[in-house]
């Protein structure tokens, strides 16, 4: 699997300075945790997961999550269970038959009900149990240790690797009397286990709804503040350099809409600069593409995100896919600023100058930063100089 693997190999040249790298789930923790991009949510009851993988449907798909919890009934959980079961044996099928290669198959996880699900649908799968990436763990709590000792246990007995990714959504989280003992239980608790944790993910949507508000298409996570401290202390315990873990950013719910009551969240001027630098192609309709379908509210979102020190996004819809992984590029600016701090890392030289003589770079206090910076270049690759995330939505014709 590959980021914009789907683009020619004109389109590759013309957009990347540095092109993404490969990856699978064989890859190293550390370069695997920033490389699941927008993970687009499915139902388990879905009749054609494996098919519209076969046909590569949506082909900026590189992660994805079946769910056998909120968004199905609790009756249809023995169907989603059966329908997996056939999916996952198709998928295997198919590669067995060349019509899918498995460099192209996602990283697949699925989102289960209790731990007992996990170890139910692993012997169900049989053979084919090599093709999951891992398990997606829900309302996470300093309680939830058999989720972990599970994952342990299947890859301790299973020659093949298998992850994790805890949902933080509980009102124990939330709630301000309860929440700084909660998170530092569970960053004890995953600390035991970091190895199998790939993404510690936040459940917005279900903190929302344990105060009975949710935000409209206008506004973004950040501007909810109940919300919006509780990321801030999930970052504080979760996203701190030495830390080891890559927190992502809670789903963003709207995918389709007509008219706005606030201003468009989309600066014009990304979109101006790539029509001027561009001999006028398209910049500023494809804007208004973007706004008619609410993914504006989105990317200033995934922007918020990335400032806060959050990669990877949960997304329910295909639509989105692009747009998000298109704000994972790194600028050449910024790799060329994270490239001069590394170098000058062994402490030789102190404030430096940028390669765009616009900004200092300090090698002590930036070296964290150059590292991740580094970590989404190798994933999402690096743009060319006069190239931005306008010049890969334009290539979505879908938009």
């Amino acid at each position: 699997m590959r980021h914009f693997n789907y683009l020619p190999r004109e389109g590759q040249d013309i957009t990347f300075f540095k092109a993404p790298e490969p990856f699978d789930k064989y890859t190293p923790r550390s370069v695997l945790a920033y490389a699941l991009g927008a993970t687009l949510y499915m139902p388990g009851t879905r009749k054609t997961i494996a098919q519209d993988i076969i046909d590569k449907k949506n082909p900026a798909l590189v992660s994805t999550v079946f769910c056998l919890e909120d968004s199905i009934g609790d009756a249809e959980v023995p169907l989603a269970e059966e329908n997996l079961t056939v999916q996952f044996e198709r998928l295997g099928q198919a590669i067995e038959r060349g019509e899918l290669f498995k460099e192209d198959l996602p990283l697949i996880f699925l989102r289960v009900r209790n731990p007992d699900q996990i170890l139910r649908l692993y012997r169900r799968m049989a053979g084919f149990s090599h093709l999951v990436a891992g398990f997606v763990f829900p309302k996470f709590t300093s309680d939830s240790f058999r989720y972990l000792e599970v994952l342990k246990d299947l890859n301790h007995q299973s020659s093949d690797r298998f992850y994790g990714m805890p949902i933080i959504e509980s009102p124990q989280v939330i709630y301000r009397e309860t929440r700084s003992r909660e998170l530092l239980e569970i960053k004890r608790l995953l600390d035991l286990y970091q190895d199998f944790i790939v993404n510690v993910r936040i459940g917005a949507t279900d903190f929302s709804g344990l105060f009975g508000i949710r935000r409209g298409p206008d506004v973004t996570i950040y501007d909810i503040t109940v919300i919006r401290d509780c990321i801030a202390d999930i970052l504080n315990i979760f996203a701190r350099a030495e830390s080891g873990y890559v927190v992502s950013g809670p789903v963003w719910e709207y995918f389709a809409g007509e008219g706005r009551v606030l201003k468009p969240l989309l600066r014009k001027s990304p979109f101006e600069e790539f029509q001027r630098s561009h001999q006028g192609i398209q910049g500023t309709n494809l804007r208004g593409q973007l706004l008619n379908k609410y993914v504006d509210g989105l990317m200033r979102e995934v922007i918020l995100d990335k400032e806060n020190g959050m990669i990877g996004k949960t997304v329910i819809h295909p639509s989105h896919l692009i747009p998000v992984q298109a704000l994972y590029v790194v600028g050449h600016e910024e790799y060329l600023d994270a490239m001069a701090i590394l170098e000058q890392s062994y402490g030789q030289q102190g404030v430096i100058r940028s390669h765009y003589t616009n900004k200092m770079n300090e090698p002590k206090p930036h070296y964290q930063w150059a590292q991740k910076i580094l970590s989404r270049a190798q994933n999402y690759g690096v743009f060319h100089e006069q190239q931005n995330f306008v010049g890969l939505l334009r290539q979505d014709l879908s938009v």
